[in-house]
Parts: C-alpha cells; structure tokens; sequence
C-alpha cells in the first residue's frame, strides 16, 4: 500500500487532480469554505468519487490548495525572468503574490483549523517564498536595476503589511498601488 502512495500518478489521473485544485480554488474564493465539496467536483468536471478518491477529507483538499497556490507562486520565478527583465519580473510576481494572497484569504479559518490539529499546512511555504523573492532580488541586483541594501525578508514584510491592509478584491488598485511604491522605493539610486 505505501507503494501505491508513492507511485507517480497517471497522466489523466494526474489532469483530474488539477481540474479539482484549480476548481476548488474558484469555487472556495467564490462561496467560501463551507462549500458543498460536490460542487468542487463538478466545477472541475469530475465524479464525487474521483475528488474523494483524491482528498478524502475537506481539510484534505483545502491543503492541498494551499500547497498547490504556493508551488504555482514559486514556480512563476523562472518564467518570469526568462520573459521580463529581472525588474518587471519581479513588478509581474509581486502581481501573483497579491493574487495568492486574495485566494489564500478565503482559506485562512480553515488553515488555521487545520493547524490546529497538530498539522502544519504552511509547511516550508514561507522559505519557498523567501527564496522565490530573493531569487528575483539577486537577478536585479546583478542587473543593477535594485538597491542592494534592502533584504528579501524585508521585502517579504513589505509584501505582507501590503496584504493585510489591502488584499480584499475592492483593495486592488490601493494594493497595486502600494506594491509600486515599494518597488519604486526598492529601485536603484542615481
């Protein structure tokens, strides 16, 4: 049996596992948490059975996004600094912090649930993020566009006085905003 769990999934296996996060996600951010986990199931196009199959439990599937919502932040660095210069890459993903941040609101009763139980669904999430901000930090610094006294955990404070105070839905603009005023202030100096 612990084979099986750890046996990469089939590719439509894996697709099914997708359609649910990425649907739980709308449809948490739109109905909130109490949302009857069968209308996960069909937002994503799939069975009752193939979301239960995949998270037994709605504490389960909430982690999972979670987990998921903090992978997909992360792994957005690369792209980015593969399509941007090193500066917009990072104005561009501080723009998907503000959207990880909105859709992780909705979760947030039911994570610190989850906590409670003993269970840390936050798990390495914060290095994650640090290390995705200072990767974006030392490619702008190597392009001379950031000043080099500002560290990543100073811009990761940055990014969550900014969340706490505006990441409502109604907030964006006063939250986009703020983050170019952080930037602004991060640029290098003449």
């Amino acid at each position: 049996m612990a084979q099986d769990a750890q046996r990469p999934l089939r590719a439509d296996a894996r697709r099914n596992r997708d359609k649910i996060l990425t649907a739980a996600v709308r449809v948490f951010t739109e109905e909130g948490l109490d949302a009857h986990l069968e209308r996960v199931a069909k937002a994503a196009g799939v069975g009752s059975a193939t979301l239960y199959r995949n998270f037994p439990t709605r504490e389960a599937l909430i982690e999972a996004v979670y987990r998921n919502e903090v992978a997909q932040l992360c792994d957005a660095v690369p792209d980015l600094l593969t399509a941007k210069p090193p500066y917009e890459a990072l104005r561009a993903w501080t723009r998907l912090f503000l959207d990880y941040v909105t859709a992780k609101l909705g979760m947030a009763d039911a994570l610190r649930a989850i906590a409670a139980t003993g269970k840390n669904p936050y798990g390495h999430s914060r290095d994650m993020i640090q290390a995705a901000i200072a990767t974006l930090m030392d490619a702008c610094a190597d392009a001379g566009t950031i000043r080099t006294d500002i560290s990543p955990s100073d811009i990761s404070a940055a990014l969550a006085g900014i969340a706490l105070t505006s990441a409502q839905p109604e907030q964006r603009e006063q939250a986009e905003r703020l983050l170019d005023l952080t930037l602004d202030g991060l640029a290098a100096r003449s």
